[in-house]
């Protein structure tokens, strides 16, 4: 696909007609970019390219610098031009085991996470509500590791306290192991770990808003860079296992006599088999054989006690199955590795997968005993992987869009501003926090003129930084934060904890209640309270994200490359940024922009007032339809 099948003057959205960027000029590019998938999707079907389906290995002949980068940018998250002319200097499987096995990969240098410290053994069994921490402190006189007061008002208050405390800290260490995982996408030598742990996190889609444990979440994540490349079965058993997913599909209820279907029918519809491939009896069967898998802590366990160990009948097998001996009859079911061998072509190479080559790839993978490694080297090497079909047709996902842009850009670290939650948040890919147990879907659900929009926002936001910005790992300012923020500054005024904590609007208005003069001393605790005082406590304990700014010096990266023209200029942001090269008429367009806010066409001399042009030139093609695809 090209930007010319649109059937529309490229020229028209090109540029912004201001001499500032700002986010409103990213409008006039959401109806081209709609058009373009609309016209794709409506298109009548083009006869395929000889390499379409192809998986015979790509030639050295055949190999050069554009699909060296169309590698780095699946296989991992794009790549410099240092990067790309090193790969293309390569032979094709050179580059592609350097990727997968990581030949000639230097070894990363990571740190392990850099834990806060905000956990301790008494959160272990964490109640799973407010309610159920005051009903066992009420029954047992403690919970969480604290005593209920023997006298005094609000008795329970330090109780209740430490339960908002854990929830909120949990969430701020989260966000820590979300910007920790970032920095290794943004600079691991091997980015095909990272690509392929992004890939297992929303296959086996967990969320610490159910987990309610960053340290489980933590685990899980390890797991996945640990074994992402490595054996399926080996992966899918530790996955199954993994306190994270046990504690998200609610293992701790699936008990003998009692079974709870949604462990086993998740593993079935979304982890291994798909939809159409089992019935409701395969599901109930299955669960029977999960009962008594739990959890201590981080660490999995089986409780013999509420473990059924009677006959099972799963798929057309019998037998005394426990949890693994099932994941093994479905792993030797037909429908298994072709579902598998799907989405990971899909993930990779392109959205449209034939029935032929599904069926091809999945023998392929059931062949190679689910190893995913030389599967994937399969696929990367592939004529079909380099087709027109495949290149450049696929819409970025927000975390691709937003590391990759940072790569580009040569940055050695994430910036703290814009806050990098709250970015891949409002694209639609907050890490660690998918919105179902199926994951994120792909695609043109990464697009609508709202997330066109953040997009645009966002590369405004790397060049020309927010010097609003108010980080929210140390203010409340999402979701409840307001009212936080209410009872803060009443405290803070000297009210009593009844008046502070009255009930406040978003516009911070006050809703009237009556109360009476004993309202303050008659409470067994007081839970807006508890909210703001487990803020109080968490963000004294969690460590705070560092908030640099992204440092760029695109004029040291114009004058380095010995640019002297204008056109010269934007050809070099094109080739470095986009996957799709910009139509004569926007470059030249692009070029007269740069002319008119530099005052001048000659390069080297606009050497000392350049950087803020060029910032408007690369805001402008980071916002435009053909970054969007990789």
């Amino acid at each position: 696909m090209v930007l010319s099948d649109v059937g529309h003057p490229p020229h028209e959205y090109a540029v912004a007609t201001c001499s500032f960027p700002a986010p409103q000029n990213i409008m006039r590019l959401i109806i081209p970019l709609l058009l373009l998938i609309i016209t794709t999707a409506a298109a009548p079907a083009r006869a395929a390219s000889s390499w379409a389906g192809d998986l015979t290995p790509i030639g050295s002949d055949d190999w050069n610098r554009a699909r060296a980068a169309h590698l780095l940018e699946r296989a991992g998250f794009g790549g410099s031009p240092e990067e790309i002319d090193a790969f293309a200097q390569l032979t094709p499987r050179a580059a592609v085991r350097r990727l997968v096995y990581f030949e000639g990969a230097p070894d990363p240098a990571f740190k392990p996470f850099d834990e806060s410290g905000v956990f301790d053994a008494a959160l272990d069994h964490f109640p799973p509500s407010r309610p159920a921490t005051t009903d066992l402190a009420r029954t047992t006189g403690e919970a969480l590791g604290v005593k209920v007061k023997p006298a005094g008002n609000r008795p329970m208050q330090p109780v209740v306290n430490k339960f908002f405390y854990w929830l909120r800290a949990s969430v701020l260490e989260t966000n820590r192991v979300s910007y920790w995982w970032a920095n290794r996408m943004l600079t691991s030598p091997r980015p095909l770990q990272e690509k392929m742990a992004l890939f297992w996190h929303g296959h086996f889609a967990t969320t610490e808003e159910k987990v309610r444990d960053y340290r489980k979440m933590l685990q899980q994540l390890e797991l996945f860079e640990a074994q992402g490349l490595g054996n399926f079965r080996t992966l899918m058993v530790g996955v199954a296992q993994g306190p994270a997913m046990l504690a998200f599909l609610d293992a701790g209820v699936n008990v003998k006599g009692a079974p709870n279907e949604n462990f086993a029918r998740e593993i079935m519809e979304l982890f291994t088999m798909g939809v159409g491939n089992y019935s409701e009896h395969d599901i109930r069967e299955a669960a029977r054989a999960f009962t008594g898998w739990n959890f201590a802590g981080t660490t999995f366990k089986v409780n013999a006690a509420q473990h059924d160990d009677t006959e099972k009948e799963v798929l057309g097998h019998r037998g005394n199955f426990d949890g693994v001996e099932v994941i093994d009859v479905i792993l030797d079911h037909p429908a298994t590795p072709q579902y598998l061998a799907a989405k990971l072509y899909r993930f990779f190479a392109r959205e449209d997968l034939d029935p032929a080559l599904k069926a091809e790839l999945g023998k392929r993978l059931k062949a190679g005993n689910y190893e995913i490694a030389p599967f994937l080297e399969t696929i990367l090497l592939s004529k079909d992987f380099y087709a027109p079909e495949s290149t450049a047709t696929r819409i970025k996902s927000p975390v691709d869009l937003v590391i990759s842009t940072y790569h580009k850009l040569g940055l050695e670290q994430v910036p703290g501003v814009p806050d990098f939650n709250d970015v891949i948040g409002s694209l639609g890919q907050r890490l660690l926090y998918p919105p179902t147990v199926a994951g994120w879907a792909q695609g043109r659900s990464w697009i609508t003129p709202g997330l066109l929009l953040e997009r645009g926002n966002f590369a405004l936001d790397v060049v020309f930084p927010d010097i609003t910005f108010i980080p929210d790992d140390r203010y409340p300012v999402r979701g409840s934060g307001y009212e936080i923020r209410a009872v803060h500054e009443r405290i803070r005024a000297g009210m009593d904890m009844t008046t502070a904590t009255k009930p406040v609007d978003k516009d911070g208005g006050t809703e009237m209640m009556s109360m009476s003069n004993n309202a303050d001393r008659d409470e067994a605790f007081n839970t807006r309270y508890a909210s703001y005082r487990g803020w109080q406590m968490a963000i004294e304990r969690v460590k705070p994200i560092p908030r640099d700014t992204a440092r760029l010096d695109l004029t040291g990266m114009v004058l380095e490359a010995k640019l002297t023209t204008p056109a010269q200029v934007v050809d070099y942001f094109a080739q470095r940024f986009l996957s799709v090269p910009l139509d004569p008429g926007t470059r030249d367009h692009m070029a007269a922009f740069l002319v008119q806010e530099l005052g001048t066409a000659d390069i080297p001399s606009a050497a000392t007032w350049m950087e803020d042009p060029l910032r408007m030139l690369l805001h402008l093609i980071l916002s435009r339809p053909e970054y969007q695809l990789g």
